[in-house]
């Protein structure tokens, strides 16, 4: 694991030498773009790379966790748009072999005109979970432009505190990851759970329904 990041820092600190800031804007859109590059990664290497080693003032961290937000808003636009017009109609077609009805879809957009603000902002300041969010926001088609003002002020600050970190750590920056990593690991298994139980409670339903049936062709 440790050696994967090793080669996405290289990765990084290259777009960085070649492109500057915005470098940090494709990084940060690219990992709101439902791809797994961690903004843990990014933002302090940004902090410390673009700002601290430069010698600039840590006004620049305000910048930086400005790019980082437009990034983030630029990768979700994309990750929602693939969720409206891919995901939802290939769901509508054939979710029910992902055990996904018409009736999760239709509490999912509940959900998201109810609480999309909410979830969006949260999301955002969530690792793991920031990444995937904009899809299915995208499936539900929440209201884009609450979903595009309530990403980039969840993003903002995630972006800031990182990059302020990376600022202060200066080239031990990486300690920033260190207490960090312990964090995803809870969060895998949160949503590994619940995707457990929503597998569960699906083929149990199943199993009700098919049951419910032959009783009923056994009584005729």
């Amino acid at each position: 694991m440790e050696q994967l990041e090793q080669q996405v820092l290289s990765l990084i600190s290259s777009v960085y030498s070649s492109l500057s800031w915005p470098g940090l804007i494709l990084m940060m859109a690219i990992e709101s773009a439902c791809i797994p590059l961690p903004s843990e990664l990014i933002m302090p290497l940004g902090g410390w790379m673009m700002v601290q080693e430069k010698g600039l003032s840590v006004y620049y961290v305000f910048l930086a966790g400005f790019y980082g937000a437009v990034g983030n808003l630029l990768g979700s636009l994309v990750a929602y748009w693939a969720g409206a017009r891919g995901g939802r109609p290939f769901l509508e077609r054939y979710g029910r072999y992902l055990l996904i009805t018409s009736d999760d879809l239709e509490r999912a957009d509940r959900w998201f005109a109810r609480y999309g603000e909410a979830t969006v902002f949260l999301t955002r300041l969530m690792p793991v979970v920031r990444t995937f969010i904009s899809f299915p926001a995208g499936v539900s088609r929440m209201n884009l432009l609450r979903f595009s003002v309530f990403t980039f002020l969840g993003a903002y600050p995630w972006s800031l505190g990182l990059a302020y970190g990376g600022y202060l750590l200066g080239e031990n920056w990486e300690t920033l990851r260190a207490y960090m990593r312990p964090f995803d690991i809870p969060i895998l298994g949160l949503l590994a759970l619940l995707l457990a139980l929503y597998v569960w409670r699906h083929l149990r339903r199943l199993s009700g329904a098919r049951k419910e049936n032959q009783e009923k062709v056994e009584s005729k």
